[in-house]
């Protein structure tokens, strides 16, 4: 194959991953597990801009969070808001954050989630829609930060395999 240049080399590997995300947190679970679902698509976008915070940034979080809204059902616009403000903290933060020790990610993401789990459920909150009547949203954050090394191992071995810059 030969090789691509510009701005199309790796961006389908971008895409892939995106949608992988995608139907991981798509996939249907028993209710009880609902609420430990790992954020896949916010772990992944915060993966690409951590890596990538020239290529992958708010525009392309904002697209990706209007696409989940729409494949959600949820009310138009919440996921895109969500999604680009952690990628807003994520770019704001790429630096430091590509220095600090795997425990530190895990706490960083673990931030991330928690803050974009409370923004949805506030929003929810004040617009009437149905949300848990306790704080089990915040189980997501703590799954999606257990699950983060493996994330980020995985996607930086095909970053790196694939020649995705």
């Amino acid at each position: 194959m030969p090789p691509l240049h510009g701005q199309a080399r790796g961006l389908w590997v971008i895409a892939v991953s995106i949608v992988l995300a995608v139907v991981l947190g798509i996939i249907p679970l028993p209710e009880w597990l609902e609420v430990w679902r790992p954020e896949w698509v916010s772990l992944v976008l915060v993966y690409w801009v951590i890596a990538l915070p020239h290529r992958v940034g708010l525009v392309f979080a904002w697209v990706v969070g209007f696409l989940l809204d729409v494949l959600e059902g949820s009310l138009l616009g919440l996921n895109a808001i969500a999604l680009t403000l952690i990628a807003y903290i994520a770019l704001n933060l790429y630096q430091r954050v590509r220095m600090f020790t795997p425990l530190q990610r895990c706490a960083t993401i673990l931030m991330l989630v928690g803050l974009q789990q409370l923004l949805i459920f506030w929003v929810n909150t004040a617009t009437g829609q149905n949300t848990p009547r306790n704080l089990m949203f915040v189980g997501s954050a703590l799954t999606s930060a257990l699950v983060w090394p493996l994330v980020f191992v995985l996607l930086r071995f095909w970053r790196r395999t694939l020649h995705v810059s």
